[in-house]
């Protein structure tokens, strides 16, 4: 191949998946001579064509960006390296492609099929033998039967594309024709919303299953079927997935480098975080990519009553995996199969005793890896989790900004988005979500821009045909109703939320202000300068002061004007009768503030749980507590994107040790509002609504000495109360609705109001 670039694999950016793009550095496209959109054919131990597109910036030199179909058809994985050309070819007249024979009892009409295929393999060039995944049909593999002329070719807008499915009889097939030897010829299933979830759950592979004693075990050969799951349907888990690959693709794909080493290759790797984050997903990638047999067991359903026939079915599992190797065994769930033994019952402990003789036993030559996934990994029987076993743990979390910028460019890089959405405002907004959460934002929006297209297609004769033919488009609104529609997982437990008040809902305490904004907003927005001088943001931050005077406001608002997840949650709700319950509460709310940080945590009447050690009580659970928290806000220090605020209208009761410096180190007062500060909340109070012109508001704020911003609130209630109910009694029933713009606040109203509402200080 003269005029060639040798280049390094990558997996490709997540939209390019299934479209035959190779991005190129700018470096290498010159050397090349090539322009965008030209075509590149790409040698491994096969050859295969791409199109070529330019790559960004930040890509390194000496590096090609090719999809799992580009590097399945030039036999290569990530990491390898192959030879780069530019190449000329000539325009497709036809070109035949080759369906599964599930593809036949789906319920869609082949002309349906054939213009969704027609339009995905559109100005792409290909070459007989490729397999194509096409997404748009829940990334069903398609083989390239034949092309006319024959060989390698570009699909144009004039080139007549025919689906034949597996099994049908082709009369007009063309000679010469050639065949994959890896065609997915096995049962295909048809998700709606495509092949990438990350929901744990759902990403069950398509390919070929094998029943091994009772059903638990699901078998996707290396010569065969494959998971179904390709490295760009993960987005925001790079860095956990090249742990998983070094750990996980280098024995099997090269164990004679660890007996050059010395050493015996890694036997197995854990998998841990919450649920949705990707986990199943990664396994089924990782497996997908090497091409070696995949045997996915459902940890409860290996479980059986019968005496020794649970430890059997593992058995026959690794067994299987040995005689089929390479091969990966996946234990989803597995902490219902190896629990700890002294908290499970005696089949338990005789699966897990035989799961540790079996890890122990696998063959050294590392042709059996082992990966396990659960989020509860505590509940692990520790002697799996040694050296040896599971070689190494890797904690897959709640993804950052980054991670779910490209979480969202999978599950919307088929969608016909509309140019008011914003991916990259969306991945801002969606603190907390984890990948199954942002596929469910996704799969919300695409279903309220359906429902809408139907609302206004109902006219038509035939409302269904109308809907099928409508250029349905995916706007702004559609997300932001599903944004309010879905939760996100990780957090539904304590109500986290992104409050949507500000520091303009709050009247007064300018000073309060300025210190929370200090505590929350900088370490968030001023990182870099912190670190410059090796400074440590506040950890804690304790709002004191009478009932009523904003505490729980301010922190809602502190939250709102930072963008930041917000997990309130009230002192007496961590209480439990059962011992170790309720600081296993409070572990268990500090975790979850971590895996969803940046956040807040607010205790609302901390003094409910944190009272003077030995200042009484029988049970000692506030003792207990009080040393749990003290523990946790310690860890908590070392994260600068975790605020810890609590209120109280008891500072004298809390323990000492909760507001040393390092804990709860900034203490601000929240006082009853001065006269200007309640002419602040009043502002607050009535903007939007109908004010008389008699209405003084300096007038009412000097006359209110002693009420808290929760008294000022009440008095504008009571006064808009009187003022609905002036109407209400001018009319008669519901006729009073159709005079509400005769509303109107006096100042008689508010005198009423004034004499109703008694100070609270």
């Amino acid at each position: 191949m003269s005029d060639s670039l040798r280049l390094t694999v990558r997996a490709a950016e997540k939209r390019d998946a299934g479209r035959g793009i190779a991005r190129l550095p700018e470096s290498a496209r010159r050397k090349l001579g090539l322009l965008s959109g030209d075509t590149v054919l790409v040698e491994g131990e096969r050859e295969t064509v791409a199109k070529l597109w330019p790559a960004r910036g930040d890509v390194p030199d000496g590096v090609i960006l090719i999809d799992a179909d580009s590097r399945a058809n030039a036999g290569v994985k990530v990491g390898d390296t192959v030879r780069v050309a530019a190449t000329d070819l000539p325009e497709a007249d036809s070109v035949t492609l080759r369906a599964p024979a599930a593809l036949g009892t789906v319920d869609v009409e082949r002309d349906t099929i054939e213009r969704l295929v027609t339009e995905d393999v559109r100005n792409r060039p290909v070459a007989p033998g490729d397999q194509l995944h096409l997404e748009r049909l829940s990334g069903i593999g398609f083989t390239v039967d034949g092309t006319d002329p024959d060989g390698r070719v570009r699909v144009t807008d004039d080139t007549e594309v025919r689906v034949v499915i597996e099994g049908e009889s082709t009369p007009d097939q063309l000679s010469g024709t050639s065949r994959s030897s890896e065609s997915d010829d096995g049962p295909v299933r048809i998700d709606v919303g495509g092949g990438d979830e990350a929901d744990d759950a759902d990403s069950a592979p398509t390919g070929a299953s094998e029943d091994v004693s009772g059903g638990a075990v699901e078998v996707s050969g290396a010569g065969g079927a494959s998971t179904g799951v390709a490295y760009e349907d993960i987005g925001g888990l790079d860095d956990e997935l090249d742990l998983v690959r070094e750990t996980v693709e280098l024995p099997l794909s090269n164990p004679e480098l660890f007996a050059r080493l010395g050493i015996d290759p890694p036997k197995g790797v854990l998998l841990h975080g919450p649920p949705g984050t990707g986990k199943t997903l990664i396994a089924k990638a990782v497996a997908n990519e090497v091409d070696a047999t995949f045997i996915s067991i459902s940890g409860p359903e290996i479980m059986s009553k019968y005496k020794g026939e649970s430890e059997e079915r593992v058995r026959e599992v690794f067994e299987a995996a040995q005689k089929d190797a390479p091969a990966i065994i996946f234990f989803d769930e597995i902490d219902s199969v190896a629990p700890k033994r002294e908290d499970g019952g005696d089949v338990e402990s005789r699966v897990v005793g035989q799961l540790l003789s079996l890890m122990d036993g696998l063959n050294a030559r590392g042709e059996v890896v082992v990966i396990g996934a659960t989020n509860r990994v505590d509940e692990i029987d520790p002697a799996l989790r040694r050296g040896g076993r599971f070689d190494r743990e890797i904690e897959i979390g709640v993804p950052g900004e980054t991670g779910r910028r490209e979480i969202l460019d999978v599950h919307t890089r088929n969608m016909p988005l509309a140019d008011s959405v914003r991916i990259d405002r969306l991945a801002e907004r969606t603190h907390g979500f984890t990948g199954a959460d942002l596929a469910s934002v996704a799969k919300e929006a695409a279903m309220s821009a359906l429902r809408r297209v139907r609302r206004h297609e109902t006219e038509s004769a035939d409302p269904a045909t109308a809907i099928a033919a409508a250029d349905i488009e995916i706007t702004r609104e559609d997300f932001e109703s599903a944004l309010a529609a879905v939760e996100p997982s990780a957090m539904r437990e304590y109500v986290a939320e992104s409050p949507d008040v500000g520091f303009d809902d709050v009247g007064g305490l300018d000073e309060a202000k300025e210190t929370l904004e200090r505590a929350v907003a900088w370490p968030l927005s001023y990182g870099p300068l912190f670190d410059a001088v090796s400074a440590s943001p506040p950890s804690g931050v304790l709002l004191h002061g009478p009932p009523g005077t904003g505490k729980t406001l301010l922190a809602r608002a502190i939250a709102g004007e930072s963008g930041v997840n917000f997990l309130q949650v009230a002192g007496p709700e961590l209480l439990d009768r059962y011992v170790g319950e309720s600081e296993k509460a409070v572990r268990e709310l500090f975790e979850r503030a971590r895996q969803a940080a940046p956040a807040v945590v607010f205790f609302d009447e901390i003094d409910a749980v944190a009272i003077a050690r030995g200042s009484g009580g029988d049970s000692g659970v506030g003792e207990r507590v009080v040393s749990q928290l003290l523990t946790e806000l310690d860890r908590a220090a070392e994260n600068p994107n975790l605020v810890v605020l609590a209120a109280t209208n008891r500072k004298d009761a809390l323990d000492p040790a909760l507001l040393r410096p390092g804990r709860f180190e900034s203490h601000v007062l929240v006082p009853a509002p001065d006269e200007a500060a309640r002419r602040a909340i009043l502002r607050v109070h009535i903007e939007g609504k109908p004010l008389a012109d008699d209405v003084d508001l300096d007038g009412i704020a000097a006359a209110m000495e002693g009420y808290t911003g929760a008294d000022v609130a009440a008095v504008v209630r009571e006064a808009t109360m009187g003022a609905v109910e002036d109407v209400a009694n001018r009319y008669d029933g519901e006729e009073a609705n159709e005079h509400a713009d005769e509303i109107l606040l006096t100042a008689a109203h508010f005198e009423r109001a004034l004499e109703r509402v008694d100070p609270s200080i």
